[in-house]
């Protein structure tokens, strides 16, 4: 839909070149006519100056009030001119026969040709640009359908997708996503069945009178599954789709973000049950105050969204389903109880979620026998869905790097080594000096914490230079999952992480 946007962008542009060109095409020629045609007024002077020079080719003594014409030149090249004859020149006539000048002329009268070369250079061209307004303006219309707005700069003047939302619309069976494919996500996955429920059998609900959420917000850190949870949940119910990014509605004329609110909103009414997915919500739906420096455009987009999302039937299974990893920042009114019903946490993966997910993204990925994917999830506390399926990708980049068919236990390990702390920086040379400084440092990260008893055991020492920038790393690998440190794990860190300069010196 935006390569079409485009091309009508271009086409529009195009079509206002061609008609600049006529323009002054039109202009030239009729201009040229019209200075031909026109009487221009000279001194007497001047007059028998031009006779003398035997320019003047006709007079005509005929006009009255001491006014006489003449011209100059034949044919194409020939000009009118007028002046005021002296009333005691007794010489004009001889002095004409002399230069052999036609005085006995007929000099036609032009002024009704100027008024028709005026109306033709400057009415014509207006009537042009109306005509292409016109046409250009009812190609809008259709594009946009019979109720559009009329082309206007309110309305965002800028091609013939004029007020359309460009969501992207999906079937549900075509977007290859049910909940199988998403794991870590247990109380997630589990408050949006209630939604999947709803939309495959809404008649059970209207029995009781009750009604399903407006809305639900998922909110977590980016990389989390938001999106593929929205996703799978059109998928498991098997309905139309529609996703749009938070910001494709903020546009530079006032009135277009608002128009593409409406216009998603009627397209999920004709298509319902379906679910409505705003990606990134508080591009738009940001707190409103009233300082000077707000933007109407975004606000008046805010206002046509907390309308539609109060004002349509929700009995017909029209969901909204809306993503963000700064909830702070919305507007209260967009939280509200009868928008936004539910507020879903997508938080990081435990261990067990990472483990799951690891699992699935390995499935499309050939491995040796005997891959152990539990010690890449237990090396990776903290990592989101998206680290972990970057993980297995660059282990499968790894083997083929390496011109394996297969992807082995190491290439994962390291593929962990690489996401934490980046590629290995081959441009960086250490001196021996420094080399035996950083094995110092890191040696003393490794021995404080393997006397400690309650620290992870170190699992790897590198003094390999890194592309994140650090010169060498200690890692540990807790056995389990904590979510609780006392003090005294807490004093075990500090000591860990002081060991490395403690060692140096």
């Amino acid at each position: 839909m935006d390569m079409n946007e485009n091309k009508r962008r271009r086409s529009m542009l195009l079509y206002i070149l061609i008609a600049i060109i006529a323009y002054l095409a039109i202009s030239q020629a009729l201009g040229s006519g019209l200075t031909a045609s026109r009487v221009q007024s000279v001194t007497y002077t001047e007059f028998l100056n031009m006779v003398d020079d035997n320019k003047v080719t006709n007079v005509d003594l005929n006009t009255g009030d001491n006014t006489l014409t003449f011209t100059t030149g034949e044919g194409d090249s020939q000009k009118i001119y007028e002046t005021t004859m002296w009333p005691t020149d007794d010489t004009l006539i001889q002095r004409l026969d002399e230069h052999g000048v036609n005085a006995d002329a007929n000099i036609p009268d032009t002024s009704g040709d100027l008024w028709l070369m005026l109306l033709v250079s400057y009415g014509l061209p207006i009537l042009f640009f109306l005509g292409i307004g016109w046409w250009l303006n009812r190609r809008m219309k259709k594009a946009m359908g019979d109720d559009g707005p009329s082309m206007n700069f309110g309305g965002g003047f800028g091609g013939g997708g004029l007020g359309k939302s460009n969501a992207k619309e999906i079937k549900g069976e075509d977007t290859g996503v049910t909940f199988k494919d998403v794991a870590g996500q247990d109380e997630a996955k589990e408050s949006l069945q209630e939604i999947v429920s709803f939309l495959k059998n809404p008649e059970k609900y209207n029995e009781i009178g009750a009604r399903c959420p407006r809305g639900a917000l998922l909110v977590g850190p980016p990389g989390t599954g938001k999106t593929l949870l929205a996703k799978a949940v059109a998928g498991e119910a098997g309905v139309t789709f529609f996703q749009i990014a938070g910001s494709a509605f903020v546009e530079m004329f006032v009135g277009r973000g608002a128009a593409k609110v409406r216009d998603l909103f009627k397209q999920a009414n004709e298509k319902a049950p379906c679910i409505i997915f705003i990606d990134e919500i508080d591009a738009v739906g940001k707190r409103r105050d009233s300082s000077l420096s707000s933007n109407d455009e975004r606000e008046q987009t805010l206002n046509q969204l907390l309308s539609e999302m109060d004002g349509f039937d929700n009995h017909k299974g029209i969901v909204v389903l809306a993503a963000t990893n700064r909830p702070e920042t919305l507007d209260q009114a967009l939280l509200r109880p009868g928008r936004f019903d539910r507020r879903i946490p997508v938080e990081l993966p435990d261990l067990a979620g990472r483990e799951a997910i690891l699992q699935i993204h390995a499935s499309d990925v050939k491995m040796e026998p005997g891959i152990d994917l539990g010690i890449v999830a237990r090396s990776t506390p903290g990592a989101s869905g998206a680290d972990l399926a970057n993980i297995i990708n660059e282990a499968a980049l790894r083997a083929v790097r390496f011109g394996r068919k297969k992807v082995t236990q190491e290439d994962l390990l390291e593929s962990v080594d690489v996401v934490i702390a980046g590629e290995k920086k081959k441009s960086t040379v250490l001196s021996p000096h420094e080399k035996e400084v950083v094995s110092y440092h890191e040696t003393g990260h490794a021995i404080v914490a393997a006397m400690q008893k309650g620290s992870a055991p170190v699992s790897k020492i590198t003094i390999v230079p890194r592309t994140s920038g650090a010169l060498g790393f200690t890692m540990q690998v807790e056995e389990d999952e904590h979510f609780l440190t006392t003090r005294q794990e807490a004093k075990d860190k500090i000591a860990v992480l002081c060991g490395g300069r403690a060692a140096e010196r």
